[in-house]
């Protein structure tokens, strides 16, 4: 399991203890992350006991009765509920992850949920991915090409298509790049793994004719290079992709240009 630190901003001080449900026998524990930059001088960890015979078996299902039984003022973001969105990604247990699957059967004792880490907080587990979503948007993450579109549609051969397999399924849910120390102390100068892979994804794409602009945005000591191969990206993504094999392969196609 691979431990993130917290937050950007003070360490959080235990908060409220919220009692067990009235009459409930099967409870689980869950401390989570509190903080309301507007209002409030430093975080806190608040701690629920969940009805486990009133509660779905996921994490964001015992978000969602903590909000509608006990805290409305609980603030997270969720949306698909079925790992497509990307939008309730959060630490659970010290891991970056997607809370709408992953089981509460998954983790042993109490359950620590906070925010993506390095990341300010807009208020409990809602972070601010204004700069992440700003660094997809400079790949150019859509098809660039020169060539007069075709009457129907741009052709690949099934070999092509191949190619893409384990970059277009990204989710955008940014648990890589927040998960990435280099991110973490880079952050406004290195892309992260997250964007990295939808620029290879388009690098790779064989429709593309853009090639060469995209390997010269890319050509700089911070935006690629900072990439250490430390491999937490890929621990924690939860669709099961390798960001880091994806900036590898950059690496390796500037190798060939340059040589």
């Amino acid at each position: 399991m691979v431990q993130l630190t917290l937050p950007k901003g003070s360490a959080p001080k235990k908060g409220k203890t919220h009692p067990k449900p009235d009459g409930a026998t099967n409870t689980r524990t869950f401390k989570v992350y509190r903080y309301n930059p507007e209002t409030d001088e430093t975080p806190s960890w608040d701690t629920y006991k969940v009805d486990m015979d009133d509660c779905g078996p996921m994490v964001l299902d015992a978000l969602l009765w903590i909000k509608n039984n006990v805290d409305a003022s609980l603030a997270f973001r969720r949306s698909c509920r079925e790992g497509v969105c990307g939008s309730c990604s959060m630490n659970i247990g010290g891991r970056n992850t997607i809370a709408c699957t992953s089981g509460i059967d998954e983790y042993k004792g109490d359950i620590t949920i906070s925010p993506l880490p390095h990341q300010p907080v807009v208020r409990d587990l809602i972070p601010d991915l204004t700069q992440f979503y700003a660094q997809h948007a400079a790949v150019k993450p859509y098809l660039k090409t020169d060539t007069p579109a075709p009457e129907k549609e741009w052709k690949q051969s099934p070999e092509q298509r191949e190619k893409l397999d384990g970059l277009y399924e990204c989710i955008m849910c940014a648990s890589c790049s927040t998960a990435c120390p280099s991110y973490w102390w880079n952050g406004d100068k290195y892309m992260g793994p997250a964007a990295l892979l939808q620029a290879y994804r388009w690098l790779a794409d064989s429709r593309d004719e853009a090639t060469g602009e995209r390997l010269d945005e890319l050509n700089d000591p911070f935006k690629l290079y900072r990439c250490h191969t430390i491999m937490n990206c890929a621990q924690v993504c939860p669709k099961g992709l390798n960001p880091a094999e994806a900036i590898g392969e950059i690496k390796q196609m500037m190798v060939e240009r340059e040589g």
